[in-house]
């Protein structure tokens, strides 16, 4: 038996600014013609759910309307970014009121669920390395949840990727996860690594095994980011992943382009995130 998982991510989702939005209908016009047997959404649902709570609505109700099975990751376009990010003027910090908007509209940010072979854990990065009493909440459910998985392998998805290379890297910034949170989050998984850590975020389609585990990044199915304003790590594409999870552990991880979606870029966007009119 073989689950499948459709991971998209980044979809940037907006009422008032719906610059995305037909990407996101090509996208799950394939979706219900793959009928995979659950959508992950790793993070960045919305435009800018900090700021307006109808992004956050707009981007669940177009979720609802595939039809499939969908669970979520919190992205910090979602909750806010994390506190110990650097400063960024289009971004507000996670706060107790920011999250709770965050859950009316898409439920729980840490979660799991079994199938047959494996578990699948979500998380909340943006919990990592803040002030929130959630932080630890989250951090004792990881502990739980890596600890009873018996003989399951675990996938986990959360929206930042842990690292570019290593995770000895001590670069602090906001595209990864940073030093401290990430030591503290592979601490909980010291005893049972997971085989798969799938994320999104970055925008770009990336494979890369690290000392036995395989990260896979997510590329959006909204927009890349033009090299001008980020690196090139790995494929600067839109479109989605699909994770196949055999019940004997195996897994295949593979970047699905939709036919007739176009790469669009952010530059060419200006009104995404422009001041409101």
């Amino acid at each position: 038996m073989t689950f499948r998982i459709a991971q998209i991510s980044d979809t940037h989702l907006s009422r008032k600014r719906p610059c995305f939005a037909e990407n996101f209908a090509r996208v799950a016009e394939h979706l219900v013609a793959q009928r995979p047997d659950l959508v992950i959404n790793s993070g960045d649902m919305a435009l800018d759910g900090p700021s307006r709570e109808s992004d956050l609505a707009e981007a669940r109700s177009l979720h609802d309307a595939i039809g499939l099975p969908c669970r979520f990751i919190a992205g910090n376009h979602d909750c806010g970014e994390s506190q110990d990010a650097p400063a960024h003027p289009a971004l507000s910090p996670i706060t107790h009121e920011r999250r709770e908007r965050y859950l009316k509209h898409f439920g729980e940010d840490f979660w799991l669920l079994d199938v047959p072979g494996w578990r699948v854990i979500g998380m909340n990065a943006q919990l990592l390395g803040s002030d929130l009493i959630d932080a630890g909440e989250q951090m004792d459910f990881l502990r739980d949840a890596a600890d009873g998985s018996d003989d399951r392998h675990i996938a986990l998805f959360v929206h930042k990727p842990l690292f570019l290379a290593s995770a000895e890297e001590e670069t602090v910034g906001g595209r990864f996860i940073n030093p401290g949170p990430r030591r503290q989050l592979l601490q909980v998984f010291k005893t049972k690594a997971p085989a798969l850590v799938c994320s999104g975020h970055v925008h770009q389609y990336l494979s890369n095994r690290v000392q036995g585990t395989h990260h896979v990044w997510a590329p959006s199915t909204g927009f890349i980011i033009p090299d001008a304003r980020q690196p090139t790590y790995g494929l600067k594409q839109v479109g989605y992943v699909e994770h196949r999870l055999a019940a004997d552990g195996a897994h295949l991880s593979a970047l699905v382009t939709v036919p007739d979606l176009p790469t669009l870029s952010i530059a060419d966007f200006p009104q995404a995130y422009g001041a409101e009119a």
